[in-house]
This record gives structure tokens, sequence and C-alpha cells, in this order.
């Protein structure tokens, strides 16, 4: 191999490497933040068809309904406890210490970030409250008082014909 070419395959080896190792650094810092998310009853019975569980100590996210009436709170400290639950009908315990959202309510959507203590219970470190879906800001609602929408009406002819 002439000189020109061992010059030009070094260059190509070392673009080749640092592109690698940058590959690499960049996978392993986002390895940190990433959360995968789970409901209650996929942390129970397990996610997707593997049917895989969350190992003890690693962090996620859960999100679902505050059970009503399990709310818990410690009187020496901002300790929280509280029940959720999704659709699926499995309950988790979220454990969190910290000041909870002006939203959090039981029966109330939430979403909690922490870390696996058992099959049952996170410890969390952020609490997410969802708030309504059908929220509206104030202008939006006074601005819109007074006025009805009604549906139109459509045969079934009218939209065979909409759809060709």
């Amino acid at each position: 191999m002439n000189p020109r070419r061992k010059k030009r395959m070094a260059v190509l080896l070392v673009v080749v490497l640092g592109l690698s190792l940058m590959t690499g650094l960049v996978l392993y810092g986002l390895q940190q933040n990433i959360d995968l998310f789970y409901t209650p009853t996929e942390l129970v019975e397990g996610k997707g068809d593997d049917k895989i569980k969350p190992q003890v100590g690693e962090r996620l996210r859960i999100g679902g309904m505050v059970v009503p009436g399990s709310v818990s709170r410690d009187q020496e400290s901002l300790l929280v406890s509280f029940g959720l639950v999704d659709a699926g009908g499995e309950e988790v315990t979220v454990v969190f210490n910290g000041i909870l959202p002006d939203l959090f309510r039981e029966g109330q959507g939430i979403v909690a970030q922490g870390h696996l203590d058992d099959a049952r219970t996170i410890t969390a470190f952020e609490v997410l409250a969802k708030h309504d879906e059908e929220y509206m800001p104030p202008e939006v609602a006074d601005a819109l008082k007074g006025i009805e929408h009604v549906k139109p009406e459509y045969t079934p002819e009218q939209l065979e014909g909409s759809r060709t």
C-alpha cells in the first residue's frame, strides 16, 4: 500500500472511532434520563407480550388515578402516601416526600416519577397532577357564554357521498 492510501485509511479509521465513541457517550448519558412509563396494571402484571416487569430500584414513571380515601399524610413531615389505580383495577402505593401540586386530589389523574421499592410500592421524587381535559381559560369561557352549537344531522347517503 502506498503512503497516500495509508494516510487516508488512518484518517478514515480515526473518524469512525470518533463517531463510535461519541455515539456511545451520548447513549450512556441518555440512559440515566430515560424512564419507562407504566400503568399500575403493567407494573403488577408486566408490560407487553413478554410481561416484562421493572426491577426493584429501577427509575420509572407511573400514571393513574388517585384512589379516593387512600391519601395518608404524616403529621410530623411532608411524607404522603396514596394508592394509584388504572382501568385494569390493579392498585399500587406511591410514597412521596414533598409538597404535592395544587391540582392533586383524590380521584384525579397523576403521573409520578420515582424508584420501584417493591412489586407494588414506588418512592416518588416528583408528582405531576393532570388537569381536566375539559379545562377552558376563563376568557374563552366568557366569550362562549350563550353560544349554542348544534351538531348537524347527516343521512347515511350524505356520508357515503362525502367519502367518494
